[in-house]
């Protein structure tokens, strides 16, 4: 997988060029806090980066076989259990964190019984079954990994309470046992943390159950599928597209960037009565019948045999891996997903790489204007007398009261500052948040049929884009009132000040947006809803509470940072036009003391100002070196290479 290799080398490239920025403008001393912030919260972004892949598919199409074949082949074995009939039975991820050893992380099915979705869970390890990984024996390893097909039995009351029976299901009865039991998956959730190159370069792939899961396991739904970057729709071509296939195209996937339809096991259509022309006919007829049930193009269908390529990769028999034709769906795959990936990055990079540049470069211009100042001041000194010295001096001693008068005018802008910051969180604090959620769940629990549960989630969205409205408001009214205050100190002061860094919450409420959009997808239809359907709904709101949460807690810590730093630039600039004011004072008495040091004093001041322009060229070269990684191609890295 060259292309993800690639890609780690280009999110690295860029990487290093951040940090040489970085280092440069902390040991210039041009780095303020709001800078030092930015930059550390874009490293941050980088490191944690990934390219996230989904398969999706009825049980028995072969989607794990898929992933060994794309991804794992160079292991010379399956990774994942791989077998006739359901295999995977709960969401599984696979990546690669160095926090944790080689390991499978397992949380227990148990916990769907709780008001807390799987994203709840990740940061409690106490909640997780772990058992390591022996990367140097295969077999065990193989082993320990057939965890994702364990299930147990159940009473029709368990698994209804965790959401995983359906009454109205006309098929749920015949799922029974003698004794009236049902088969349920042992685990909820499973992250299996293996060290393979590709995961160590931020691949995740998440391989999940038969398509039923994405109806009944809300993370699926609302969370993992939603935000994959490419989503894997796989069928089997012995079958071709079923009701339910198209019932989750169309409601859970959909065409679109990234989304890509896959028709396994080409190879039952081989035949050794039939020529070669006639096999590849039908898998063509095949291929036009699934892209028009899909309503999509033929050659947005890719037929592979996923089986096949696995035992050419392996096997090393190049003419098998190009009959499985899985070469044509890693190219499609890659070429659409990581330069989208690559655009999305240098889209985020876009506003901090220029509100970089512009704060750097007006602390030069800011030193610079006050070299040239006292260059000026000292220069018109040449010949004069102990009278004009002493008239520059009192000028002096004027603007540096002038200032400090200024000074009291900011001390009551923080005043209002601070109360306008704490109104800010009265509608976008954690508090609002959870009392909104246990308003729902109350209404819920009063309530079940479904006119009376749509309208709590109705209301409840409602709130909360009302909350993240009132919140932008505040915001800009901060914004407002701290660039009246910049642009009266550029004014009366001459300093040279970009306005406050932007703030918005837009892109949360357009993640709340996306969320109800796909809640209302899924329970939009219903009229009256049975008990297991309400407790299913229930389920998704716990996810939906998490992800509100999860998206109110980023705003929260985006809000603090924010109202850390916006006055940052203000206040390093006061406190070095307060210091030129100063060292214009003492330059000038002590010339007026002494008028043989003035040429020295010029001379120095003419040596800092050509170390002003060097600086200025160095801070130009670096935010180059910034553009180059970030407009840099593959092309180049393989001449690098």
């Amino acid at each position: 997988m060259r292309d993800i290799e690639q890609y780690g080398a280009w999110r690295q490239g860029l990487a290093t060029a951040l940090r040489n920025y970085q280092a440069w403008v902390l040991e210039a001393g041009l780095a303020d806090a709001a800078t030092e912030q930015r930059l550390a919260r874009t490293l941050a972004r980088l490191a944690d980066d990934k390219l996230s892949v989904a398969f999706v598919a009825e049980f028995s199409r072969g989607k794990s076989e898929l992933i060994n074949a794309i991804f794992f082949a160079d292991y010379g074995q399956r990774i994942l259990p791989s077998a006739a009939g359901r295999t995977t039975m709960c969401p599984t991820e696979l990546l690669y964190d160095p926090a944790f050893p080689p390991s499978i992380r397992l949380l227990p099915i148990e916990t769907r019984a709780d008001n807390l979705s799987t994203s709840d869970y990740r940061d409690n390890p106490a909640a997780w079954t772990t058992l390591p990984l022996n990367l140097e024996a295969g077999a065990d390893m193989h082993e320990v990994l057939k965890e994702v097909c364990r299930t147990r039995l159940a009473s029709v009351d368990e698994a209804r309470g965790y959401g995983l029976y359906d009454d109205s299901d006309p098929d749920a009865a015949v799922t029974q046992d003698a004794a009236g039991r049902v088969e349920i998956s042992l685990w909820r959730h499973a992250i299996i943390n293996f060290p393979h190159p590709l995961l160590k370069h931020g691949l995740v792939i998440l391989d999940t159950p038969g398509l039923n899961a994405i109806g009944t396991e809300p993370e699926l739904t609302l969370n993992l599928l939603p935000n994959a970057h490419a989503v894997l729709f796989i069928l089997a071509a012995d079958t071709g597209v079923t009701k339910s296939d198209i019932e989750v195209w169309r409601n859970h996937i959909g065409a679109g960037p990234g989304r890509l339809v896959v028709l396994n096991k080409i190879d039952s259509m081989w035949d050794e009565l039939r020529s070669e022309d006639e096999i590849n006919q039908e898998i063509d007829r095949q291929q036009a019948s699934v892209a028009h049930m899909l309503a999509l193009e033929p050659g947005q269908v890719f037929p592979v045999s996923a089986q096949k390529a696995l035992v050419g990769k392996i096997t090393r028999d190049v003419a098998l891996q190009a009959r499985s034709r899985l070469h044509a769906l890693e190219g499609a795959l890659f070429n659409q997903l990581i330069p989208a990936k690559k655009e999305l990055i240098r889209q985020q990079l876009a506003a901090d790489l220029q509100a970089l540049g512009g704060a750097q470069q007006s602390l030069l211009a800011a030193r610079t204007r006050g070299v040239v100042e006292q260059l000026h001041e000292l220069k018109s000194l040449r010949g004069k007398n102990q009278n004009v010295i002493a008239h520059m001096m009192r000028r002096i001693e004027v603007e540096k009261k002038e200032f400090d008068a200024s000074l009291f005018k900011l001390q009551a802008t923080r005043a209002v500052f601070t109360r306008l910051s704490t109104e800010l969180y009265t509608s976008l604090g954690m508090d609002i948040v959870r009392d909104d959620i246990d308003q729902v769940r109350e209404q819920m629990q009063r309530s079940r049929f479904f006119i009376g549960v749509r309208e709590a989630m109705r209301q409840y969205f409602e709130r909360v884009r009302a909350n993240l409205d009132a919140s932008d408001r505040k915001t800009v009214e901060i914004a407002e009132m701290m660039g009246v205050m910049y642009r009266r100190f550029s004014n009366e002061h001459g300093l040279s000040l970009a306005l406050p860094m932007p703030f918005s919450l837009q892109r949360y409420r357009e993640e709340i947006g996306g969320i109800e959009a796909v809640y209302f997808k899924q329970f939009g239809t219903a009229t009256l809803l049975t008990t297991s359907r309400v407790v299913v709904m229930e389920k998704f709101f716990d996810t939906i509470a998490s992800r509100v949460r999860g998206c109110f807690k980023a705003a929260n810590d985006d809000a603090d940072a924010w109202l850390r730093v916006i006055m940052a630039p203000l206040e390093a600039q006061i406190r070095q036009h307060k210091d030129q004011l100063k060292h214009r004072q003492a330059s000038i008495q002590r010339i007026h003391d002494a008028t043989d040091s003035l040429e020295q004093k010029i001379d120095a001041f003419e040596a800092s100002q050509r170390t002003l322009d060097e600086q200025r060229a160095r801070l130009g070269e670096l935010a180059g070196a910034i553009n180059s990684a970030v407009k840099a191609e593959f092309v180049a890295l393989d001449a690098a290479a």
